[in-house]
């Protein structure tokens, strides 16, 4: 078996994982995840033409093994989200993750990425990046430019998307890609770490979405709770506002309005991107800690209170 093997297959599935979830079907699951990553997207949100027929084969599976009721089909959704989950970053913390130089180990973090699984950070070779072609605009028939615009950050996982979509991903510099984070900010799009329980219940990427192409981003505005909040809201400064709308128009989640006395901000819908506050020309828009919301993903901050308590 090892000999037909590739050396990034074979690391995959011989990496230990903490994640009570893991198992070799999970192992399965990522394997077919990270090999087809363009069918398996465009199968999830519903552009490749095998969509319906592969969703009624999951929903009937889904039937026999749990129950054919419309609130389990609910439950299951859920527990989608639980498995596969961005949290969104400002992005001077999406700079911060990917220029960590050394390998790190962080358990888990319920408060800072609160799903049931998939919340660990364990990077190994975090200097070891791919910028990849993201598979949600390439499976867009009318994507956002560039495509290379997902970042696949330490091992296994580098090297596997690396070894087996060579056309379409690079190894790239950690200077290189916190030049791509800052621009794919000033084009208004998020940047989310992504975890995933069939990548060994870790953060593997930073992706940066557009909410026209992204299926993770449509998936929550369809009720799937796949993102978490960056732990901030964007608060008006009515003073400095210009009531040109710009930061109504450039919100990816539709959470600022517009009324006589400056933007108004839906809390519940703000994920705290901070899109609204870059692209305000009056600096009328403050990003500030929300205390209902869930903690920040600070890598410092995490890393010296990891320290502290050892």
């Amino acid at each position: 078996m090892k000999k037909w093997l590739q050396p990034s297959t074979r690391a995959f599935f011989t990496e230990k994982s903490k994640e009570s979830h893991d198992s070799f079907t999970s192992r399965m699951h990522g394997y077919v995840y990270g090999r087809w990553p363009y069918l398996y997207i465009s199968l999830a949100t519903g552009r490749h033409p095998w969509s319906r027929p592969v969703t009624k084969l999951l929903r009937a599976a889904r039937v026999l093994s749990r129950s054919s009721s419309s609130r389990a089909m609910t439950r299951g959704r859920i527990k989608f989200a639980q498995g596969y989950h961005g949290k969104v970053l400002p992005v001077q913390e999406a700079k911060r993750l990917v220029q960590i130089n050394k390998s790190l180990d962080l358990g888990d973090l319920e408060q800072v990425i609160p799903y049931d699984r998939a919340r660990q950070i364990v990077l190994q070779n975090p200097g070891h990046i791919v910028a990849l072609e993201c598979p949600c605009r390439a499976s867009s028939p009318d994507p956002c430019k560039p495509l290379q615009v997902c970042l696949i950050i330490g091992e296994p996982f580098a090297g596997f998307i690396l070894e087996h979509h060579p056309r379409k991903g690079r190894s790239i510099s950690q200077e290189e890609a916190c030049f791509i984070l800052e621009q794919e900010h000033a084009r208004g799009h998020v940047q989310h770490a992504f975890f995933k329980d069939a990548m060994l219940g870790r953060f593997y990427a930073i992706c940066n979405c557009c909410s026209c192409c992204c299926g993770a981003m449509q998936a929550h505005r369809n009720g799937v709770p796949m993102l978490a909040s960056s732990g901030f809201v964007a608060v008006p400064d009515p003073d400095s506002c210009r009531q040109c709308g710009i930061c109504a128009k450039s919100c990816p989640f539709q959470a600022v309005s517009m009324s006589p006395d400056g933007p108004l901000i839906s809390e519940d819908s703000c994920m705290g991107c901070g899109v609204c506050s870059h692209s305000c020309p009056g600096n009328a828009l403050l990003m500030k800690r929300h205390k209902d919301k869930c903690p920040p993903l600070d890598v410092c901050s995490l890393v010296n209170s990891h320290k502290s308590a050892q």
